[in-house]
């Protein structure tokens, strides 16, 4: 596995808000550019999405992606690998959400991809960082209103 791009924000929403906005996978497209349409394949017994097929564009990344949830953490923790994809070889990411004590929260995205073709790791990276950012500003923007 290679190493993980990994970035922090504080977000001005209890740590139960924010983890139910992430839980709701099928209404991600309405808030992260990034991600342009979620279809569940398969749900836990609690209704959670354990398997979705993705369609990712990331800035220079285009890819469907089917990916599986890990939801043994949640609420605190929810994380995702790569089933199989178009392009990409890799990606496992994972949402850290801690109660701040004071009605904020801070979420830690990390996020790792490789693709099938040969891309300077600087430039993966690069990408990655960019990724993490802008998901995690949208998300401060779509729980701070």
């Amino acid at each position: 596995m290679s190493d993980q791009s990994s970035h922090s924000i504080t977000i001005d929403a209890a740590a139960a808000d924010v983890s139910a906005v992430l839980t709701d996978l099928e209404q991600y497209p309405s808030w992260s550019s990034a991600i342009k349409k979620i279809d569940v394949q398969e749900r836990d017994a609690a209704g959670r999405a354990t398997k979705v097929t993705v369609s990712i564009e990331a800035g220079v990344l285009k890819d469907r992606a089917t990916l599986t949830y890990d939801w043994s953490k949640a609420p605190s923790e929810i994380c995702f690998s790569l089933e199989e994809a178009n392009l990409m070889t890799e990606m496992t990411g994972c949402y850290l959400i801690k109660d701040n004590g004071d009605d904020t929260s801070t979420v830690t995205y990390s996020l790792t991809t490789q693709v099938s073709m040969p891309v300077p790791d600087m430039m993966r990276r690069k990408v990655e960082k960019q990724t993490i950012d802008t998901a995690l500003d949208q998300l401060k923007k779509k729980m701070e209103g």
